[in-house]
């Protein structure tokens, strides 16, 4: 692994690092490592990046640089706080951090910035599907911008993976664009069987019928007034969900299948079945659900 820690001189220091970096980052991607040992958190780090980085090899390299011995290069890129990252691409920084980071969230970041390359190896059909579960590990754990990022450079890539613009959809709903995600499957082919593209498909139209967040108070109070005002209750169902409000949308929904199941041609059932093939018919939330609702209905 490469290291300017030891350089002699400044200029041994600058021109390894234009070795090293520069150069370097016009075939891989470099993490540049400013580290110092008097740093309590760079040694909880540093182990950390050269087991992740090597786990990605050739595809990334790490060089670390030593602060103390290397002050002229930390201050040209005004090294403030340590232990600092920066990646970089095609020669030039692209992005980086401060801190130390998790090893998830450490191959987060590295797998963001693996999508926006095109696989060249051999291997890169198993590159690319291990960028598909990393993106979609990012959308699990909440992180919708960056699994929008990846999951756009994936469908740029495979453009018949119908799953990938399904999970591309799926992170532009998180992040509240619709209409984003509406072109994301309007590629997709219609008449396709994809379970993926099922739920995603199912998830924008709850998003679209739901439209903005609501006056919650307001029919809150509605309801107070009149316990049976399915009307207003269907609107909080509706305002709950485009808050992201699952529990409590279903919550108001089933009250509705409780009070009326035939209220509004069943709407309440509809939407209720609607939310289920969003979120996916075998997630344990919607196991819960339908057998709340089967309880209504058959009892």
């Amino acid at each position: 692994m490469p290291s300017l820690a030891t350089a002699a001189t400044e200029k041994a220091s600058i021109e390894a690092f234009r070795r090293d970096v520069v150069e370097a980052s016009m075939t891989a991607l470099i993490l540049v490592d400013f580290w110092a040992e008097w740093c309590g958190p760079c040694k909880t780090l540093t182990p950390l990046l050269e087991r992740v980085v090597a786990s990605y090899a050739p595809r990334v390299a790490l060089v670390k640089i030593d602060v103390d011995k290397n002050q002229g290069l930390a201050a040209q890129f005004r090294i403030q706080s340590i232990p600092t990252v920066y990646a970089f691409l095609n020669g030039a920084p692209v992005d980086g951090f401060q801190g130390a980071l998790g090893e998830r969230e450490l191959k987060a970041f590295i797998d963001r910035l693996l999508a926006a390359v095109p696989a060249a190896a051999p291997d890169g059909a198993a590159e690319l599907e291990a960028l598909a579960q990393a993106a979609q590990a990012a959308l699990d754990d909440g992180a919708a911008a960056e699994a929008a990022e990846m999951f756009a450079a994936l469908v740029a890539e495979l453009p018949d993976r119908h799953d990938l613009a399904a999970g591309l959809a799926r992170s532009l709903l998180a992040l509240g664009d619709t209409e984003g995600a509406a072109a994301a499957l309007a590629a997709v082919p219609a008449d396709t069987k994809d379970a993926a593209v099922a739920q995603a498909r199912a998830a924008l139209t709850l998003a679209q019928d739901a439209g903005p967040v609501g006056d919650d108070a307001a029919l809150r109070a509605r309801l107070a007034a009149n316990p049976d005002d399915h009307e207003a209750r269907f609107e909080l169902a509706n305002s709950l969900l485009a808050g992201g409000d699952r529990d409590g949308a279903a919550t108001a929904l089933l009250d509705i299948v409780a009070r009326d199941p035939e209220w509004n041609e069943r709407a309440a059932r509809a939407r209720l079945l609607k939310l289920f093939e969003a979120v996916g018919l075998g997630d344990p939330w919607v196991v819960t659900q339908r057998a709340k609702l089967r309880n209504l209905l058959f009892t």
